[in-house]
């Protein structure tokens, strides 16, 4: 079992996944720091001076008005919803999902078919390729 493990775990494929993910890890980090320490403070600057991170709902307890998320968070029995951190990860999730997207777009554009290997067919009586144009097969001299 312990062969097969390490046939398993050395192949190229999980290589390049565990790679992926650690790059990937990297990259996510870089965007939650973008969006929290370069992006949301000028938003919330132009929205009033308002902190996305302490923006947050009282469900149960009492806390005094103004009262920063961290120090909300350390009173006994007080539940709150945070959706200003989920504001925060709707930002990074969209920042990266638009990344990875012209990613993808790119990686297609470059692996889509030239123009000319594109414009041929299979001749249908030695079905070897030829140009699209042609009305004679260059290999069995066929009338197409």
């Amino acid at each position: 079992m312990l062969k097969e493990f390490k046939e398993f775990a050395l192949r190229g494929n999980v290589m390049d996944l565990a790679v992926g993910v650690i790059i990937g890890g990297a990259f996510g980090k870089i965007v939650t720091s973008f969006v929290n320490d370069i992006l949301m403070p000028p938003l919330g600057l132009l929205l009033g001076q308002v902190n996305f991170s302490d923006l947050y709902l009282v469900i149960k307890g009492v806390v005094p008005p103004g009262t920063p998320l961290s120090e909300a968070a350390k009173i006994a029995g007080v539940v709150t919803l945070n959706y200003g951190a989920f504001l925060n990860a709707v930002v990074d999730f969209t920042i990266i999902a638009f990344v990875i997207f012209l990613m993808v777009r790119s990686i297609n554009r470059i692996r889509k078919p030239d123009s000319i290997s594109s414009a041929v067919k299979d001749c249908p009586f030695c079905l070897t390729k030829i140009p699209f144009k042609a009305t004679r097969c260059p290999h069995c001299t066929s009338m197409l």
